[in-house]
């Protein structure tokens, strides 16, 4: 084996926003290629604050219809976005609706139920200007009108996908107990192995570029890894790639769960997003302010440290968007290789926050402070925009890299090395951090921010055992 963090020559796969390819079932005459390959129903899908995937089932035929009508979509409740058991959270009502407009260039044929789902939010500018919607507040970050193109700058966005497969669920038992990347997780013939196939297969069938699957470290636990796509496309892919997981896993008899936290005693369940920066090929309509490029202790490129400087430093106000449950903060860890506590970054540190890691001209940032409860459309989108904040403003990066651990640093080294911040402890720390902080509010819009925050508690609450009250 070769050290690839000392390497300077290209190694690995290598992206480029040009050179990726995206779903082919979503382009051209969508209805009609729909009925060639013999698909009845569509799945008009969406995801909540609280990351439930929501759909209705529409005949083929009745989705024809609806497509044709002047103004195409399905009317949803105000609440859609905030329901939480079967209560409304604070700051939402039950009057009002949305339309809901399909966007047909998310089309993916769903092989494992033969149906095909399509991604929440519509194709169409009456629909953008909804604030509370997820899809659309990660459209209006990385679109061709949004601020990162006029800024210069486009994003690759790739995921690997943690899930654990349990027999049982009422006494915990996993689908097997090997270790990580044992050949011994997926033997010929076993339940999990049938699985597994079963999973790729239909993942090939919708279009997602998979790049591999191995078992994890926990009794039962997998990993799913899937190609970058633009951050729009690559958090659609996530909600497809979640639900073929589960549906397969069901058909097999097996539960599949996301949860960070299974067992007290092993590893948790992250979805780690890679991200990298790109400069547009096109020159920018509104260059960013200049980086000093004072810096010359990387191989980054000066947008890439200007976003990992907003990135890092932005972290702990984030993780209400990218670790919204209780159980998340049972996962971030320090010495567990999760992410650790303290905001920061390491060359191919698995102790990081945030993993630099690909040779020089092909990096990508892994970030590790979020797992299989976020909804991706929130999480890329506060990622995304909280990192171009830093190239906007032209920032150089000042948070040295860490070694190891940041807990083991003395307090001293750490301020030193511009390690200052801490991610929350607990949810509600979380959210207290998210509520005061100004540059969340103005990337994410305060009216998201609060409303978003509504429902977070509600259902931190109704997860403990108590329903949610509406305030008079």
């Amino acid at each position: 084996m070769a050290t690839t963090s000392a390497s300077q020559v290209a190694f690995g796969l290598q992206y480029r926003p040009a050179s990726v390819e995206l779903p082919t079932s979503g382009q051209g005459d969508v209805l009609n290629f729909l009925q060639s390959c013999g698909v009845g129903y569509i799945r008009l899908q969406w995801v909540d604050y609280t990351n439930i995937t929501r759909y209705r089932v529409i005949p083929l035929s009745a989705f024809r219809d609806l497509m044709s009508a002047p103004r195409p979509g399905i009317g949803l409740t105000k609440a859609t976005l905030a329901i939480v058991g079967a209560s409304i959270a604070p700051g939402f009502s039950a009057t009002g609706e949305y339309l809901y407009v399909p966007d047909l260039s998310s089309a993916r044929h769903c092989g494992y139920a033969r149906k095909l789902p399509t991604p929440e939010n519509a194709g169409r500018e009456d629909a953008l200007k909804v604030p509370l919607c997820p899809r659309g507040l990660l459209r209006d970050i990385v679109s061709d009108v949004s601020k990162g193109k006029e800024l210069g700058v486009e994003f690759l966005v790739g995921v690997e996908t943690e899930f654990i497969l349990l027999k049982s669920t009422e006494l915990i038992v996993p689908v097997n107990d090997a270790p990580w990347s044992a050949s011994r997780a997926l033997l010929s013939g076993s339940l999990a192995e049938k699985c597994l196939e079963e999973i790729a297969e239909s993942l090939r069938v919708g279009e997602i570029e998979l790049l591999m699957y191995h078992s994890e470290a926990a009794p039962g636990q997998y990993e799913i890894v899937t190609g970058p796509l633009p951050p729009l496309e690559a958090a659609d892919a996530v909600v497809f790639t979640r639900e073929t997981i589960v549906n397969v896993a069901a058909k097999h008899g097996l539960h599949a769960t996301f949860s960070p936290r299974v067992y007290t005693n092993n590893c948790g369940t992250a979805a780690h997003a890679h991200i990298s920066v790109h400069p547009t090929a096109r020159p920018p309509a509104r260059p960013p302010a200049p980086n000093p490029n004072t810096n010359k202790s990387t191989t980054m490129t000066p947008l890439e440290r200007s976003f990992l400087q907003s990135l890092v430093r932005n972290l702990p106000s984030s993780a209400a968007f990218t670790l919204p449950t209780a159980a998340s903060y049972d996962r971030v860890r320090d010495g567990i290789w999760s992410c650790g506590t303290y905001a920061c970054w390491g060359r191919d540190n698995r102790e990081a926050a945030v993993r630099l890691t690909g040779p020089p001209g092909a990096h990508h940032f892994e970030v590790r402070t979020i797992d299989g409860t976020a909804n991706p459309h929130i999480a890329f989108a506060t990622l995304i925009g909280m990192g171009l904040v830093g190239i906007e403003k032209g920032l150089e990066l000042k948070i040295e890299e860490v070694e190891g651990s940041a807990v083991d640093l003395r307090a001293e080294e750490r301020e030193k090395r511009g390690v200052v911040g801490r991610l929350p402890s607990t949810l509600s720390a979380a959210r207290h951090a998210a509520r005061i902080d100004s540059t969340i509010n103005d990337v994410l819009g305060k009216e998201f921010v609060r409303g978003y925050l509504s429902v977070n508690e509600a259902m931190e609450n109704f997860l403990k055992g108590s329903t949610p009250r509406k305030k008079n």
